[in-house]
């Protein structure tokens, strides 16, 4: 098995290692095949365990220095020294200690993974609509701040999330969004059904991102609902009603020196 995972190459930066892995190259099979990374899935967790090896192997880093949280939607932001027994809870990561990856965890969220090459920091975070609207990418943009990281410095990619064609919500979504701010409008289109709307998730995030002063903010514009192939999907999955979904991991690592 080989994971193969999609590189951005605003992420080809000095000392550091990452990937936007795909379903694809894993040990899992059902509608977990095959490279399901979600410890809190109903998986057989010696396979998921086997996957997340996979993926540890391909960054360069230990198996169990591959670290992902517990992810609640919110804008709590971990530091990672190293191995860790439980897993943080928190939507954002970050660290400053070479041989260390940090995971996030999707099925139509958005990944996004950071970089600053000078200060060898890195930061990852799970950004659903939750997560999106409080901001978690400025929490962990400051937690790199903390590590000595420089805003102007860090590159920012967004993996794979659910696109507009195939996100939509009920009459009452957009209403916290315009109230943060009525610009937020155009974020949403009408939907075919009465009341309802299409939210464009990627485009928030990269227009919320864009305002935070970072050296780059780039997208890979990969929609996880329409490619069934590749990717995961939560949507896809309730359409289905099917029980349980895999999840994709987005990763970063410092590489040892």
């Amino acid at each position: 098995m080989i994971a193969r995972p999609i590189t951005a190459p605003e992420l080809q930066l000095d000392g550091i290692a990452h990937g936007f892995f795909t379903r694809e190259g894993g040990h899992s099979t059902g509608i977990f095949a095959s490279l399901n990374c979600g410890l809190g899935s109903s998986d057989d967790l010696v396979l998921v365990k086997q996957n997340r090896a996979l993926v540890a192997s391909s960054l360069g880093v230990a198996e169990d220095h591959l670290i992902s949280g517990y992810q609640e939607h919110g804008v709590q932001v971990a530091v990672v020294a190293g191995s860790m027994v439980d897993r943080p809870k928190a939507d954002g990561l970050v660290s400053n200690t070479p041989g260390v990856a940090l995971g996030i965890l999707t099925a139509d969220c958005g990944p996004i993974l950071f970089g600053d090459p000078e200060a060898q920091v890195i930061g990852a975070c799970h950004a659903g609509w939750k997560g999106a609207l409080a901001g978690v990418y400025a929490s962990t943009v400051a937690a790199m701040e903390g590590l000595g990281a420089k805003r102007s410095r860090i590159v920012a990619v967004l993996g794979p999330t659910i696109s507009q064609a195939a996100y939509e919500v009920g009459p009452e979504f957009p209403k916290p969004f315009l109230a943060q701010d009525e610009r937020h409008t155009k974020f949403f289109i009408p939907s075919v059904k009465q009341g309802h709307y299409m939210f464009d998730l990627p485009a928030f995030l990269l227009k919320q991102m864009a305002g935070l002063g970072l050296a780059k903010v780039a997208g890979l514009d990969l929609c996880t609902y329409a490619n069934e192939q590749r990717f995961f999907s939560y949507r896809r999955t309730t359409h289905r009603a099917e029980t349980d979904y895999g999840r994709l991991i987005s990763a970063i690592a410092l590489k040892e020196k």
